[in-house]
């Protein structure tokens, strides 16, 4: 049953703790602050801010979930029920919360419709496959 858990919950849940102020301290100004400085090679300053790591985040997650699209099971169908609330989270929140109107927001909530999305296509497509007509 935990494999039916979104993972895309997870960056959820770490946006609302930063806009909380519970991460970096600040509430959502927090998202501008770097957590990653590094200098290259080139001489320049490479840096990631929180809201990046965010995004980052979100896509590595997004990749796990495509991955568990691709099994057949039980939890399936539920995961993809689960994926779609999880999207309907975002979109509820970046429509009705102020500090959830951002950029990086945005962008997590489309990361979170595509898992949507390819997580149907990926099961479909995959489902198509294990048919097999006995003649």
């Amino acid at each position: 049953m935990i494999t039916a858990m979104p993972l895309m919950v997870i960056p959820l849940i770490l946006y609302n703790l930063a806009m909380l102020g519970v991460m970096g301290g600040g509430g959502i100004p927090s998202l501008q602050h770097d957590v990653i400085v590094l200098s290259m090679l080139s001489g320049a300053i490479w840096s990631m801010a929180l809201g990046d790591l965010f995004i980052v985040v979100a896509l590595v997650v997004l990749f796990f979930e495509i991955l568990k699209a691709t099994r057949n099971g039980s939890g399936n169908l539920i995961n993809h029920m689960l994926s779609m609330l999880v999207f309907i989270a975002f979109l509820v929140e970046f429509l009705l919360v102020q500090d959830a109107a951002t950029q990086v927001f945005f962008i997590m909530m489309i990361i979170a419709l595509i898992d949507v999305i390819g997580g149907f296509a990926v099961s479909i497509r995959s489902a198509g496959r294990d048919v097999s007509i006995g003649l």
